[in-house]
């Protein structure tokens, strides 16, 4: 028993240490960056894990007392139904007026086509009563 708690010990401070330097934000890790925490834990487990809790840390809260849940509370994005938000619905006049300017120009591109058409028919049909003539 003694044995097996000489290994899950330092597995366990190892594993707490690692994912409480991953979970801390940047500005609360001390002495040396986060990625050279992590890379100081994983290289020397024991002495690295130890070394996060006693000094890379900040243990007080900030100044603003942030907690993870905290933080995470207030910077949720809240889903909004795409009838409520306002952003959407202007997006949509806009497509809207680009949709409805297409649409007038290929309108009078097709009356134009269709006149052009007219005459073309209009020069053959008076050219042929012409040559019977």
């Amino acid at each position: 028993m003694l044995r097996a708690l000489m290994f899950i010990l330092p597995l366990a401070l190892l594993i707490y240490a690692f994912i409480d330097c991953l979970n801390t934000p940047e500005d609360e890790v001390r002495h040396l960056p986060k990625v050279v925490w992590v890379i100081v834990i994983l290289l020397f487990p024991f002495v690295g894990s130890v070394g996060w809790l006693a000094a890379g840390k900040m243990r007080h809260a900030p100044a603003g007392g942030r907690t993870p849940s905290e933080w995470h509370r207030n910077h949720r994005h809240e889903w909004v139904a795409p009838d409520d938000n306002p952003e959407f619905l202007k997006s949509l006049r806009e497509e809207n007026k680009k949709d409805e300017s297409l649409l007038k120009d290929w309108e009078a591109d097709l009356r134009r086509r269709e006149e052009e058409l007219k005459r073309r028919e209009q020069g053959t049909s008076g050219e042929d009563t012409g040559a019977e003539g």
